[in-house]
């Protein structure tokens, strides 16, 4: 029995470890999977945030917007993280079926800012928002962070991460700020903060740094219960919104050595968010120290 479970346990890693492992030459069933399993999950959320979230509102003929003014631009580097993320995503998975570099951006980059687009037609059409132009040049800019760094220096040198904190705002105005912790994370803009990490080594390589240590900047934002002020018009308190800078340090998971493969992507997953550190914040108000900023 104890001989059988081992035998079958060493079988499933070596499994996993091929199966995880990008290919080394085009791997065509692999890269059709990547394909048909992106088109169709974009197909789904595309129709499905038609049906389920449009249709409650009023439908309008296509429209514009000029939204660039709102919530600090909180919104407008939502754009950005989701449109690098999905972007290096999409090349990811298709480095793991053997695409070309060339293959990887044309059509695994742009993966963000193509879905992202879709998305901003449907609000084009919806009474309720508008196109804006403003996230499309927040979408390209996610998006032409990844692509510039892999035509450039062939690595992401400059991570784009998010990290969130709860905030007495969302209790507020939970219609517009969420209602639930996973809601909150997603539209309460008060608790959220968005980090270019920069990993040390890959610009001093003669250094005897650890490279996994990152140097991180955040922006963030506090005080918003509504797009602009003039909006908080509600009964709603009058709070003083005011925007903050961050300075700290942060770990590059994808630097960490380990001959696991499952560790390796798992890894990859969770360098979407920033490590917690002391943190430096500086706004309109002075400086604070954070011991443990989330």
């Amino acid at each position: 029995m104890l001989f059988l479970c081992v035998s079958l346990f060493s079988f499933a890693q070596s499994a996993t470890k091929r199966f995880l492992t990008p290919g080394d030459t085009l791997n065509t069933s692999r890269r059709n999977a990547v394909v048909i399993s992106e088109a169709s999950l974009a197909g789904i959320t595309l129709v499905g945030l038609n049906q389920l979230w449009y249709a409650d509102y009023e439908h309008s003929k296509f429209h514009t917007i000029n939204d660039n003014k709102e919530w600090l631009q909180m919104d407008k580097m939502g754009h950005a993280f989701t449109a690098y993320q999905m972007g290096k995503l999409g090349a990811d998975l298709l480095n793991w079926s053997g695409a070309s570099e060339k293959d990887q951006l044309i059509y695994g980059s742009t993966l963000g800012f193509g879905f992202l687009t879709a998305v901003e037609v449907l609000d084009g059409f919806s009474e309720e928002w508008g196109f804006s132009w403003g996230d499309i040049i927040a979408n390209a800019s996610g998006t032409g962070l990844y692509v510039g760094q892999q035509l450039l220096w062939n690595e992401q040198r400059i991570l784009l991460k998010f990290s969130y904190h709860e905030t007495m705002y969302a209790s507020q105005r939970s219609d517009k700020l969420g209602n639930g912790f996973f809601e909150r994370v997603l539209k309460d803009y008060n608790g959220q903060t968005y980090w270019l990490s920069v990993n040390l080594s890959s610009f001093f390589k003669e250094s005897k740094l650890p490279k996994w240590l990152n140097l991180a900047f955040g922006y963030g934002a506090d005080g918003m219960l509504s797009g602009v002020s003039e909006e908080n018009n509600l009964n709603l308190p009058d709070y003083n919104r005011y925007r903050q800078y961050y300075l700290s340090l942060d770990v590059d998971l994808s630097k960490l050595q380990t001959k696991s493969q499952l560790l390796r992507t798992v890894f990859e997953v969770f360098n979407t968010i920033k490590i917690p550190f002391p943190t430096l914040e500086i706004n309109k108000n002075g400086c604070a120290f954070h011991l443990f900023y989330i």
